[in-house]
């Protein structure tokens, strides 16, 4: 049920995704002075902001550049921590020792410090949104990667293959990765729901994207001024955000329960 249910929400936030590419009822950076501070219904569907631009386009916009922030800083850190944590397991000794101070250190340093840091180098961007994500996203796998490789390392397929003379990468590549990957997608599926809020928070403080690029964060940001004259302005991007966190945890538990015998009959 939570597999169905989280794929059906991540399914229709990829379709608007990929609409506003396309088509958004109005273009999300045109300002209509004129029609500023709308309510709902009375002009367009959503209403309008204090530029009167128009809030259901620059949700559909701010949908593309939030998943694909997300999706790009997950998949890189997920790639590089992942292939930390194989390694580590395969080689032990001070290389995962190494590892192991990195990723204490890395976690010490927040994604929303790491892109202050970052964001007086580079500027506000995509490219500082996803570069923060990402340095945060690769201990997280490197952790989980190492455990489960770990765990597999210690299996009796693994002796064998040891046994009969194979390499250790290519006891990685064969025997131990093919048994983890599962563990990887699920574990990749539930970082999506907090890359998803890192990155509503770095567009918050002005971090994420570039204005007039449209971002569930920095809308945030801008309603809090109107909180009393247009709540909506603040309602509808904290629903956005609120509904994709809910639907990634919720195919994140589905995929574990598939994926995961043991979590499916406990």
């Amino acid at each position: 049920m939570n597999l169905i249910s989280g794929a059906v929400i991540i399914g229709l936030l990829v379709g608007v995704a990929l609409l506003s590419l396309v088509w958004t009822p109005l273009p999300p950076a045109k300002m209509q002075i004129i029609h500023k501070l709308q309510p709902p219904f009375a002009f367009g569907l959503l209403g309008t902001d204090q530029f009167g631009r128009d809030v259901l386009s620059m949700l559909m916009a701010g949908c593309w550049n939030s998943l694909s922030i997300a999706i790009t800083a997950v998949a890189i850190g997920g790639t590089l921590g992942s292939i930390s944590g194989i390694s580590a397991a395969a080689i032990r000794g001070p290389f995962e020792a190494l590892l192991m101070r990195i990723c204490d250190v890395i976690f010490a340093l927040p994604p929303i410090l790491s892109a202050m840091v970052l964001g007086a180098f580079l500027g506000p961007g995509r490219f500082t949104a996803i570069t923060a994500i990402a340095v945060f996203m690769i201990p997280v796998f490197a952790r989980v990667t190492l455990a489960t490789s770990l765990q597999a390392w210690s299996r009796d397929y693994v002796t064998a293959a040891r046994a009969i003379g194979n390499t250790r990468l290519t006891i990685s590549l064969r025997h131990v990765l093919p048994n983890i990957v599962s563990q990887i997608i699920v574990h990749g599926a539930i970082q999506l729901g907090l890359a998803i809020l890192t990155e509503a928070g770095l567009s918050f403080l002005g971090l994420g994207m570039a204005p007039p690029a449209p971002s569930w964060g920095r809308m945030l940001a801008d309603a809090q001024t109107y909180l009393a004259l247009a709540p909506w302005l603040a309602v509808l991007p904290g629903l956005a955000i609120a509904l994709t966190v809910f639907g990634l945890n919720m195919l994140g538990d589905g995929l574990r329960d598939l994926l995961d015998p043991r979590e499916a009959s406990r």
